[in-house]
């Protein structure tokens, strides 16, 4: 297999590959122009790297739980495996990257992928403030957190009857659109940080007494970063999210059927869909042998 495949990849621990005899040298002295793709936990050198590489650990020992929540929550973790999403795009990349090389020059190429790195790098906006800002650690707003180093109105908000989400925005326009005359007293542009706390709290307040539907309607035709929250019904039930196509049917190799997301990117307007389920394992092993082993490799292996 390994003689005729352009690229490799795997997400063992340090170590494992050397002791299977697939490692990077042992790989490429079977086939020098193969593109060999790995993903650790947290790199090969570092004294953490036969910790085990799994998404919640990471999202704690890269600081990621310090951002989400507010102030008296404590670290909150993200509600998906993010991290493994993110190492998995990056080690992606790193391999189109070097097809793309090897099209062109039929060179090989070694892909290094870390969790803990991607995860890392995942933060650099609120790192690279971090680090020059004098080493102070983010502190989030003690209510309707959504960006520590964010100021108000910046937040999810209960309203009468569900929530709106509020980016950016002046806070004594928000006043005079919201009817909300303690607002209008926060004109320096500094106290939307500085007392951050205290504006969310006079917002919060204010905005459970009418629905959102209701604000939408005020602070939209006044360009306000504002959005309804929906779950996935509400989400997935909307006009605006159905034109999308966003969902696909796919079968399995037994008729099994069933419904998931197809992939987001278009080409050429064109979308990338696939009536093609998930395999079940060793579906393609048959398949994989005659096409990569013939008699001819047997005989020369």
């Amino acid at each position: 297999l390994l003689k005729k495949a352009d690229v490799m990849i795997h997400n063992f621990r340090p170590g494992v590959m050397e002791r299977l005899g697939f490692d990077y040298p042992s790989v490429t002295a079977l086939n020098p122009t193969i593109i060999y793709g790995e993903i650790s936990g947290y790199g090969t050198e570092t004294e953490w790297k036969n910790k085990p590489g799994q998404d919640l650990l990471l999202q704690s020992v890269t600081g990621l739980t310090s951002l989400t929540g507010n102030a008296d929550s404590g670290p909150v973790a993200m509600g998906l495996s993010i991290v493994d999403m993110l190492a998995g795009a990056h080690l992606a990349q790193g391999l189109l990257a070097c097809l793309y090389r090897k099209a062109i020059k039929n060179e090989g190429g070694f892909v290094q992928v870390s969790m803990m790195e991607s995860a890392y790098d995942f933060q650099f906006e609120t790192i690279t403030t971090f680090m020059n800002d004098g080493g102070a650690l983010p502190e989030r707003s003690k209510n309707n957190n959504a960006n520590a180093y964010l100021g108000a109105p910046y937040g999810i908000y209960q309203t009468e009857n569900g929530y709106l989400a509020l980016a950016m925005g002046s806070i004594p326009q928000l006043g005079k659109l919201l009817a909300c005359e303690k607002l209008e007293d926060y004109i320096e542009l500094s106290e939307a940080f500085d007392k951050r706390d205290e504006i969310k709290a006079i917002l919060a307040e204010h905005l459970l007494s009418s629905t959102t539907e209701n604000w939408l309607s005020i602070l939209e035709p006044a360009d306000i970063w504002c959005a309804d929250v929906l779950n996935w019904n509400a989400l997935m039930a909307h006009d605006g999210f159905k034109v999308l196509n966003m969902i696909q049917e796919v079968e399995m190799v037994d008729g099994y059927k069933y419904e998931t997301t197809r992939c987001p990117i278009r080409i050429d307007g064109e979308l990338l869909t696939s009536s093609k389920g998930s395999p079940k394992l060793g579906q393609d092993n048959e398949k994989i042998i005659k096409e990569f082993i013939t008699q001819n490799t047997i005989a020369n292996a």
